[in-house]
């Protein structure tokens, strides 16, 4: 199994409401990619709620291999979720790890 974790820090300039917006859309879309995706095992996403971190979004999903994650990452529902980060989104982390 494999466990792909993704970090999301949103632009700083951003208003409070305008982060929500963009965090709670791409929640939405991307906890909606498993009926969607047949290869995703697991899947969901966090808001921080630590404001001594720097990170707004965390991203932990469950695939059966590495090659399934690369089906997932190029899969056009999942291209359309990550493009509503697209004009928000300051950087992004990954982490894969095989268990």
């Amino acid at each position: 199994m494999v466990k792909h974790i993704v970090l999301f820090k949103l632009k700083d300039s951003l208003s409070s409401d305008e982060k929500m917006q963009v965090m709670t859309s791409f929640k939405q879309a991307i906890e909606a990619l498993p009926a969607q995706i047949s290869v995703i095992r697991h899947i969901e996403v966090g808001f921080n709620i630590n404001p001594a971190e720097a990170w707004d979004i965390a991203l932990y999903s469950e695939f059966d291999s590495l090659d399934d994650v690369k089906t997932y990452a190029t899969h056009p529902a999942h291209v359309a979720a990550g493009s509503l980060l697209a004009d928000a989104k300051e950087s992004r982390s990954c982490v894969d790890f095989e268990i």
